[in-house]
């Protein structure tokens, strides 16, 4: 009996995401309690409010272990955890449950240094020291316990940028139904009036500010679980250009001359299964929204957007796993501004053409890849760090090869811009890192169709 006590303490407190059984020799089980460990912020319910199961509940034996597992998955992806534990026991037909947390550490003060272009590699092209922001950005997740976040970001120099949100998962807990707020502030010495060559071409003012926008955003988040959430926001924007943006392109804003206002209503939905959100090989993403624009003031012509995108992980092995998933985009309305003339570029675009804008009213966009495990860390122990959120570093190695393809339509600024209405595709191999609080780290060599090739480093997830 002592032994089977140890195994179970050790199962708890080793800091892995590991699962330990004590089998039941029942063909179904009770669940009598569920025990929760380690949370000394976090509150009880909000990771009570995550599993599919309660205590009374009964089960098929062989059911246990598997629904356990998927559980511990589960609060595992609320991101509010270095990791998460479960051990049970089972004596006499009843199931006792233990899950066992370390909580991260969740006020992040994050210094800004950053580069005032689309992503690394643009600036990368341009090397210009003179265009980068600094600032703090000030982080509490899982505010007051409850997986609330607060953002405020302050940020000087090329870019100035002021932006304050918050967002609740639950208001009324009965209808699973939260909410979020945002307002932002920004203002920049440059901005791109046009795009020429599938390049940005930037008009850059000392005195005068080129752009100033500001907005703000209130929504209804219905959230299931973690998992499953859809949302309706409204939102309210301001913006406005100087004169030497308007003569270089009129149609900046097109009838709105040099300011607009306007209003969103935006539909959402999201299905997220992936096994792990930061770094998935297994399960789905799916994403679908609609929003209508409208514009206050006869200061533009309404439009409505489009978009969906589902992306499927398959775990071939333990080391190797395939991603394939496209992403589209529909915008649909009688007169369209320069300034709404985006699709990819920016947050979506086909390796290989990170150095170019593909602006256009429509596109499609696919992706896939290989990945091979190279090397996966559970903890590496910081020894001359006393705290626990801080001195066990995990650490994934990848290797990826993949492929990509994609097409913009575009009938309204496509003169001089050959890849808009041109099909695209590019192809290479990566080094991806997965580590400390969820930073991915990308570095993969691409060769595009157009003979193009290079190296380009990314923050974030392929899709």
């Amino acid at each position: 009996m002592r032994l089977r006590a140890l195994i179970f303490i050790l199962c708890l407190y080793l800091p892995a995401a590991v699962a330990c059984a004590m089998p039941c020799d029942t063909p179904f089980v009770v669940i009598e309690s569920i025990t929760l460990t380690g949370n000394e912020i976090t509150k009880d319910n909000v990771m009570l409010g995550e599993l599919t199961f309660a205590a009374g509940d009964t089960i098929a034996a062989a059911e246990i272990e598997p629904l356990l597992e998927e559980n511990r998955k589960r609060i595992f992806n609320l991101r509010l955890f270095h990791y998460v534990n479960m051990a049970y026991t089972c004596a006499d037909g009843k199931v006792q449950v233990t899950y066992h947390v370390q909580e991260r550490f969740y006020l992040y003060p994050i210094p800004i240094l950053d580069f005032a272009e689309r992503n690394f590699n643009a600036w990368l092209e341009r090397k210009d020291w003179s265009r980068i922001d600094y600032g703090l950005s000030l982080v509490r997740r899982n505010f007051r316990g409850r997986n609330e976040d607060v953002r405020l970001r302050v940020q000087q120099g090329f870019n100035k940028r002021l932006e304050l949100s918050y967002r609740v998962p639950y208001i009324i807990r009965k209808y699973n139904l939260g909410a979020e707020f945002a307002v932002s502030d920004y203002r920049s010495r440059a901005t791109s009036y046009t795009n020429f060559n599938n390049k940005q071409r930037f008009v850059e003012q000392k005195e005068a500010l080129p752009i100033q926008r500001s907005s703000f955003v209130a929504g209804i988040i219905h959230r299931q679980s973690v998992q499953r959430q859809q949302g309706l926001r409204l939102s309210y924007h301001n913006e406005q250009i100087s004169d030497s943006v308007f003569r270089l392109n009129p149609e900046y804003y097109h009838n709105a001359l040099q300011e607009r206002q306007y209003m969103r209503l935006e539909f959402y939905k999201v299905i997220n299964q992936r096994n792990n959100f930061v770094y998935p090989t297994a399960g789905s993403y799916f994403e679908a929204g609609v929003a209508y624009t409208f514009f206050l003031q006869d200061s533009g012509t309404p439009f409505t957007t489009a978009r969906a995108k589902y992306v499927l992980y398959t775990e071939l092995s333990d080391k190797y796993s395939y991603m394939i998933g496209a992403e589209g985009q529909l915008r649909l309305a009688g007169d369209y501004a320069f300034a709404d003339n985006i699709a990819l570029g920016y947050r979506s675009y086909v390796r290989g053409y990170e150095l170019y804008i593909v602006g256009g009213q429509h596109y499609g966009l696919f992706k896939q890849g290989l990945t091979r495990q190279l090397l996966d860390i559970k903890s590496i122990k910081l020894k001359f760090i006393n705290n626990p959120k801080f001195n066990n570093i995990p650490l994934s190695v990848y290797f990826n090869a993949f492929a990509d393809a994609g097409y913009v339509v575009d009938n309204t600024f496509e003169e001089g811009n050959p890849l808009t209405n041109h099909f695209l595709a590019g192809g290479g191999l990566g080094l991806h890192v997965v580590t400390f609080y969820d930073i991915v780290l990308r570095m993969e060599y691409t060769l595009n169709r157009e003979g193009n090739c290079g190296l380009y480093f990314s923050g974030r997830i392929p899709f």
